[in-house]
């Protein structure tokens, strides 16, 4: 009977977590990078972190246009997470599964952003989400660590 009990709770508490690893290439020298794994490691994700000079092969490789290009790549269930993606909208990407999309991006390293805390410094930045067909539309709207729209 404990064994059942055991093996239950053990079942709900997956659902919790994913069961994906999200696997992050980044350069060996940047620390907002390793700010952001943990924040995604807070949020239940199994990340594997790997140091490379290679980034921009790594993101030609990925299929990351240029502009929406930032300091670190992560790979997830065959999607592209570009930068510091709240993890939130990491979770609703895997939810909602889009054949369509490549990944989705935050451009550049916007303050505020999950791993870029920076004293209170809270700026509005769009998650991009790109598509196979070249396209590029909003995913959502962030004001600092909260979605405005």
């Amino acid at each position: 009977m404990k064994i059942i009990s055991l093996l239950s709770a053990a079942a709900i508490f997956s659902t919790m977590a994913f069961a994906s690893n999200i696997e992050v290439y980044k350069s060996p020298e940047c620390g907002c990078c390793g700010n952001w794994s943990k924040v995604m490691k807070s949020e239940g994700f199994n990340v594997v972190e790997y140091k490379t000079n290679e980034i921009m092969d790594v993101k030609r490789g990925a299929k990351v246009p240029g502009e929406l290009s930032s300091c670190h790549t992560g790979l997830i269930d065959g999607y592209v997470i570009e930068g510091h993606v709240p993890a939130d909208e990491v979770k609703r990407l895997l939810s909602q599964k889009p054949k369509d999309i490549i990944g989705i991006s935050t451009p550049a390293m916007p303050l505020g952003s999950p791993g870029m805390e920076q004293d209170g410094i809270e700026d509005t930045y769009d998650v991009i989400a790109f598509y196979k067909d070249g396209s590029q539309k909003v995913w959502a709207t962030y004001k600092g660590a909260k979605k405005i729209k």
